[in-house]
């Protein structure tokens, strides 16, 4: 599963009997209603799904962002305010647009991933490892930054990979996380819904896979609201905590400053 673009794979965190897996309940509530699955099978669903569409995955991007996704991890690597050297992990690397973005940037990334077919189609020459997001193969506070785009709604247990980044992230350090959004009303709101839900699917059943297109919009149900994720970051060590619509609410950028003297 990836992070690098508006469907992303999940990192899966420890299964909780209690939780189907790790996910909020009320997360469990509203996919139990949509029909998707939660804990394990949720996490090999969007694993294999990820495994399947990594080849066409960056022209399917592009065709149902017009393009914005490549603005908005601008925007995120911007957001990171890490000088030139500092080390961040891009998590749900997928095939790598992050990585890249943050090389030419004058950062130094290493990425991670849960899905094999993203890392193979990942050619960035970055370092890259098999990884689940709530067990991350890296030494508390060792690095400076993490990136993740559009992983947060397909991690199993969220709560768990955001006290992971807290873990990894040395105090002072910065963390900046892209996901999908919607705008608030008017005619942005009708036309986002008609697209998302109605035609993403059609263009990734011609290019791609229909059934992991058919899964993006509906998996919208996991992100838990706004003020639940503030207080998630907050809870899991970090401060200053900000969200920021990008292109009038189409997409979403949290980022949040790791607690502690650095």
């Amino acid at each position: 599963m990836t992070g690098a673009s508006p469907i992303t794979g999940p990192a899966p965190g420890p299964v909780d009997s209690d939780r189907q897996g790790g996910d909020r309940p009320d997360a469990v509530s509203r996919a139990r209603e949509a029909g998707l699955p939660t804990g394990p099978d949720k996490t090999e669903l969007v694993r294999s799904m990820f495994d399947a569409i990594a080849p066409r995955y960056d022209l399917v991007n592009r065709m149902m962002t017009f393009g914005l996704d490549i603005r908005w991890r601008r925007r995120s690597t911007r957001a990171l305010g890490l000088p030139a050297g500092a080390r961040v992990l891009d998590l749900a690397c997928g095939t790598g647009d992050f990585l890249a973005m943050l090389s030419s940037a004058g950062l130094v990334p290493l990425g991670m991933d849960l899905s094999w077919g993203m890392l193979a189609a990942n050619h960035t020459g970055r370092p890259l490892a098999q990884a689940d997001g709530a067990a991350l193969p890296l030494a508390t506070a060792s690095v400076d930054g993490v990136t993740c785009g559009y992983a947060l709604r397909n991690f199993t247990d969220l709560a768990a990979v955001f006290a992971e980044l807290a873990r990894v992230v040395r105090p002072g350090g910065r963390i900046s996380l892209l996901e999908v959004a919607e705008p608030d009303g008017g005619a942005l709101l009708v036309g986002h819904r008609l697209w998302f839900r109605h035609v993403v699917p059609v263009i990734g059943g011609l290019v791609s896979d229909r059934a992991a297109y058919r899964y993006l919009p509906r998996s919208t149900v996991y992100l838990p609201p706004v003020a639940t994720l503030r207080t998630m970051l907050l809870d899991a060590g970090f401060s200053s905590v900000n969200h920021h619509p990008l292109s009038g609410g189409l997409s979403q950028l949290l980022t949040a400053t790791r607690m502690g003297a650095s």
